[in-house]
Order: C-alpha cells, then sequence, then structure tokens
C-alpha cells in the first residue's frame, strides 16, 4: 500500500484545537489519526510537524510496514530522540492512522493484530464536569449529575478555576494561600460527600505546587479515598515524585507530558508512580503505548490510557484497552460540544452505558471523519505525483 493522499485538520471547537490526519492509500483506504496536542498552545506547531513527517517519510514506502515507518520517524527525524510533545504527537497521529489502514485493509480492529481482546467492556471515569464549577456546592451539583448519568467514577481539578474561553486554569507561580488550599480541600470533601463512598474520586494536580505544599495537602485529602492523585509534582522530577511517595498514602498516576518509553523507563526505575497515563496522541502511537503499558507490567504498575483530544483519541485508546491486562480504568470527557462529537461517523462516548465501555469491534480504530464536519479545517494536503 502507498500513499496517496494526506490530509491534516487543524480544528477549532469551543476551547479545543484537534489536530487530526487522514492518509489515503493508492487503493483508496482511508486511516485516521490524531495529535494529541488539543489544548494549551502548540496546535499549530504539531500540524506543522504532522504535515512535515508525513511528506519526509512515508511517499513511496509501503504503508504496512508501520514498525519500519515508526523507526524512521524516530531515527531520522533527528529532534525525536529526547524529544517533546510536538514531534511524538507528529508521530503519533502518523502511526495510529497506519495501524487504522492495516485493520481495514485486513478487516479486523487493531487490537487482534496485538494479540486479541482480553475483556469486552473497559470501565471509564469522566473528566470534564466540573471546569465551570467554582464553590464547594457547585462541585457536589455537577458530581451529583455526573452520577446520575451512570458514572461511577469521576475525576476534578480543585485547584483549577474556570478559564476565560472554556477549559480550565491551573495554577500560577506554583503557590496558592492557605484559604486556597482550605476551599480545595472542601471541594473535594463536597464532591465525597454529594456521590457517596462507593464512587471514586481522583484529583488531577496538575503539577502545581511545590513539594512541600502538595504533601501538605495530600495528606488532607488522604481522608477522602480517592482512587489517585494525578500529577501531584512536575512529571520531570523523579526526585520530588519519590519524596511525595514516601510522605503520601494516595496512588500516584502521571504520563501525559511523558513521551515514549525511554520518557518512561526512569519513572517506573524510580517505584515511585502508581499508575501510568501514556497519551497515544502524543507519547509515540499505539504501538509504543502497549510497549511502555508492557514495562509498566513488569514493575507492577498498572495504566490508565490518557485522551484529551477527538473521539478519534478515544478510539485510539480503546484499541490498547481492549488488549492490555494492566489497565486501570479509561479516561473519558462525556460533556463536550455536540460539535465536538459530530466530526466522526461514530463516537466510542455514545456506547458509556453504567460506567463503562464497550470495546468497539469494527474494522481499523472503528470510526471514520465525516467530510462535510472537517472540510472547512483543512489545514494542509499533500498528493503524491505518482
Amino acid at each position: 500500500m502507498k500513499l496517496s493522499t494526506a490530509r491534516v485538520y487543524l480544528l477549532r471547537i469551543g476551547s479545543l484545537h484537534p489536530i487530526l490526519l487522514e492518509l489515503v492509500t493508492d487503493d483508496g483506504l482511508v486511516g485516521v489519526g490524531e495529535a494529541g496536542v488539543a489544548y494549551g498552545i502548540g496546535g499549530t506547531a504539531a500540524a506543522g510537524m504532522v504535515k512535515d513527517l508525513v511528506e519526509a517519510v512515508l511517499p513511496g514506502r509501503d504503508l504496512s510496514r508501520i514498525e519500519e515507518l515508526w523507526s524512521e520517524m524516530y531515527d531520522h527525524s533527528f529532534w525525536a530522540k529526547g524529544g517533546g510533545p510536538f514531534v511524538f504527537a507528529g508521530i503519533s497521529a502518523i502511526e495510529q492512522a497506519l495501524w487504522d489502514i492495516k485493520g481495514k485493509s485486513l478487516g479486523v480492529p487493531i487490537y487482534e493484530l496485538l494479540g486479541g481482546k482480553l475483556r469486552d467492556r473497559v470501565r471509564v471515569y469522566a473528566n470534564g464536569w466540573s471546569y465551570s464549577c467554582v464553590s464547594p456546592a457547585d462541585y457536589a451539583k455537577a458530581a451529583e449529575r455526573t452520577v446520575r448519568d451512570g458514572y461511577d467514577a469521576l475525576k476534578c481539578y480543585p485547584l483549577a478555576t474556570p478559564g476565560p474561553s472554556g477549559g480550565i486554569r491551573h495554577v500560577s507561580r506554583r503557590s496558592v494561600d492557605r484559604s486556597f488550599v482550605d476551599l480545595a480541600v472542601e471541594k473535594v470533601r463536597a464532591v465525597r460527600d454529594a456521590v457517596g463512598p462507593t464512587v471514586d474520586i481522583m484529583v488531577d494536580l496538575s503539577g502545581g505546587l511545590t513539594t512541600d505544599e502538595t504533601i501538605r495537602l495530600c495528606r488532607r485529602l488522604e481522608q477522602f479515598d480517592l482512587f489517585f492523585i494525578e500529577e501531584p509534582a512536575d512529571p520531570f522530577d523523579i526526585g520530588a515524585l519519590k519524596k511525595l511517595s514516601r510522605h503520601i498514602e494516595i496512588p500516584i498516576a502521571l504520563g501525559e507530558r511523558i513521551y515514549t518509553r525511554y520518557g518512561f523507563r526512569p519513572i517506573l526505575e524510580s517505584r515511585a508512580v502508581d499508575i501510568l497515563q501514556p497519551d497515544i496522541g502524543n507519547t509515540g502511537g499505539i504501538m509504543e503505548t502497549k510497549k511502555i503499558a508492557s514495562m509498566a507490567e513488569a514493575f507492577s504498575v498498572r495504566v490508565q490510557p490518557h485522551v484529551c483530544a477527538s473521539p478519534v483519541s478515544t478510539a485510539a485508546a480503546l484499541q490498547i484497552d481492549a488488549c492490555t491486562a494492566n489497565i486501570a480504568i479509561q479516561e473519558l470527557y462525556p460533556y463536550r460540544s455536540a460539535e465536538h462529537f459530530a466530526i466522526v461517523d461514530h463516537p466510542p462516548e455514545s456506547d458509556v452505558k453504567s460506567g463503562s465501555i464497550p470495546i468497539p469491534e469494527a474494522p481499523g480504530l472503528g470510526l471514520s471523519l465525516i467530510s462535510e464536519r472537517v472540510r472547512s479545517h483543512l489545514w494542509s494536503e499533500y498528493r503524491s505525483s505518482n
């Protein structure tokens, strides 16, 4: 299979900017992938990286040789070794699209090419439900609604504030005053009181505070029986993570800003983290996430694939959930706008029932972009001259 056309889309949906890729083969198969840089700053950079990698590596190559093409991008882009989110987001989008093509060409889901299913459904937790909350009462009301909607696990950001144009804004300058910390504790208390003892709660701190302040806060949060604390420290600060793991009793999770198996290796070796959260859209793709999960299994660590972007990212995560033993739970954003889900023909989020989602059975990723929904967002198009 050879490349005929590549289209990069840079969407703007509310506060998000999903970066999507379509690869079209010379026999008409279409593969979809996503660069997981859908929030924060850098969407245009990620789209440019996808474009550059496609044009540098794919023309004239056999698109079925996914591992070979990944190695080509990693070894010969120069910036990938020790690289950051943009180069690996570009690699990830291409790698997902290649797997989508391969699955569709063979008529099977991607997970059938990675060992086959070991579960039919995966438990999910709801994220994004608390973005507009300010007071503890707001958190309680929103948490009650989320549980009524069928979720028995939910994540919140007690140190964050609503963003001016949607989303949330995290702590600045790594410090807050005592009253703000007290308010954060009361927000989590309100959630626990609202949902009761059997619903799992996750708290994301986004590495916002210094290590000493984080230890104090986490000790106060231990009373609420949390499923995990996410990014209690800068994820690159192994020393801080080790200190935190010695001083708090809540499981530690992180990984959305760590890239490839090489980035996760020192974290696993530190024994300071309990749950890894690689994002398939920026850590290197589907196979790279599978390799990270296998490394984690050898260290008795669980994995929770991070998603931050469109339903394409959710579909990619479900491929890993299907065939990976040490999955803890799957992140999901059920409360985004209708436009967000309408860009694909079958968003996996629509299949959630009783706090879990079925593993899809359609070939490849199990979805396709709807042309009329994404056409106006076309950012770059490559056409083979052959």
